[in-house]
């Protein structure tokens, strides 16, 4: 009796942790596209400023972080130290950069997409980094992707998605995300690197690490200089409170959905997190679609399931090889 508990609480903390991350990146994504696409004021306006969603992110992102540890950890210290984050923080401040600003020129279904792909750079930056060899299935999911996301980019936008689009350029828009994914690609292989070097390292500690020097990079790009686009940026939102609300509410949406994410990865593992983060983008892009009454074509649906083919073939692949570890834990 008290197993089938114990088993039931899981359960229901794992529908807790789904329920989040579905909830708080799904309404962050339509945020995201709102900004992108939305016009404020009389004179209908753009918030032509994406990139200030870096900072305020992760403003946002440092200061929940830094509450969670001090009410929440119980660690004694011997994790990375804070300015062992600086590599990593620039990429991980170029990298989102690059994805918000290439909502310019994709629509946010297609980026959701070319994102699915993250698996390819973090392949390609293991194998330069750490010097790991992948195998034939796992090369069979990175090409089903990559296929999947190469066809969606070839296929035609319609011309009220590009109507909707400050400056429709898909080539450029797509090689951001390809820049993006790159950058986190590196991003991925230095905070494995820091976790392996300080094995009493936590997730808070490098989510407040990222978002420091985040914050840090970001202000003095933003406000570097006398005509900084962060100055452009509060002026618009002064003008424009509505915009400012879009951001605030962006920022806890991404604040709220890495708290989840974190909970899942210490409570269930990666395995369970990457399952329902996949599904969540799959789900975001038929959200997207029918808010944006702008449906997929039959081509373009081929596509996504040409990449979630490939993702969920990845999944299957890490849960097997976890049975296959666990397996032999137990038989010695």
């Amino acid at each position: 009796m008290e197993a089938h508990g114990a088993g039931l609480r899981r359960v229901i903390l794992l529908a807790f942790c789904i329920a989040g991350i579905w909830a708080a990146y799904i309404y962050q994504g339509v945020l995201q596209e709102t900004l992108s696409t939305k016009r404020f004021g009389p004179d209908g306006e753009r918030f032509e400023h994406l990139a200030f969603l870096n900072l305020a992110q992760s403003v946002v992102c440092l200061i929940w972080s830094f509450m969670m540890i001090k009410m929440w950890s119980s660690s004694s210290g011997g994790g990375a130290p804070w300015w062992s984050y600086w590599s990593a923080g620039i990429t991980n401040t170029i990298g989102p950069a690059m994805g918000i600003e290439a909502l310019k020129y994709i629509s946010y279904p297609a980026q959701v997409l070319a994102k699915s792909s993250k698996m390819i750079p973090v392949m390609f930056m293991g194998s330069l980094v750490y010097g790991i060899r992948y195998t034939l299935p796992e090369y069979l999911c990175s090409f089903l992707v990559a296929g999947g996301v190469s066809t969606f980019a070839l296929l035609k936008t319609s011309s009220k998605t590009i109507s909707k689009l400050a400056h429709p350029n898909a080539p450029l828009g797509y090689g951001l995300c390809f820049l993006n994914l790159a950058f986190d690609g590196f991003t991925n292989a230095t905070q494995d690197s820091l976790t392996a070097r300080y094995p009493k390292t936590t997730a808070w500690d490098i989510m407040l690490g990222m978002n420091l020097w985040g914050t840090i990079y970001n202000m003095v790009y933003m406000f570097g200089w006398p005509y900084g686009m962060g100055y452009d940026a509060v002026q618009f939102c002064k003008q424009h409170p509505e915009a400012a609300w879009d951001i605030l509410y962006y920022c806890l949406c991404g604040a709220v959905g890495q708290n989840f994410i974190f909970l899942t990865i210490s409570r269930f593992g990666s395995l369970a997190n990457t399952t329902i983060t996949t599904t969540r983008k799959f789900v975001s892009i038929v959200v997207s679609s029918v808010l944006s009454g702008n449906p997929l074509s039959t081509k373009q649906w081929g596509s996504v399931a040409m990449v979630f083919s490939g993702l969920s073939y990845q999944i299957f692949l890490k849960w097997r090889k976890l049975q296959k570890v666990q397996k032999k834990r137990k038989n010695n």
